[in-house]
């Protein structure tokens, strides 16, 4: 089954089709003209092993977790009933 994530840049990546996801990291943002612009966050996504299967997802805290979120979904699973 397909799960199509919306990545912050338009793009849409299957969920099922992911095999790696890299730690977040950080990185100072700048605008053209050299302003600062707080902190970036970046994680890196592949869907296989080759260099041409990843994708960098980089933006605000708010969207790359987002993006991370998604992928992994809200994290509350039930537990199995026991018998």
């Amino acid at each position: 089954m397909q799960r199509w994530i919306k990545l912050p840049d338009g793009r849409f990546i299957d969920a099922g089709a992911i095999v790696y996801m890299s730690r977040p990291e950080t990185f100072a943002r700048t605008d053209e003209d050299g302003n600062d612009l707080g902190i970036g966050y970046s994680v890196n996504i592949g869907t296989g092993v080759l260099r041409d299967m990843q994708i960098t997802v980089s933006g605000s805290k708010e969207e790359v977790f987002a993006v991370l979120r998604a992928i992994l979904g809200s994290g509350q699973t039930a537990a199995p009933p026991a018998e």
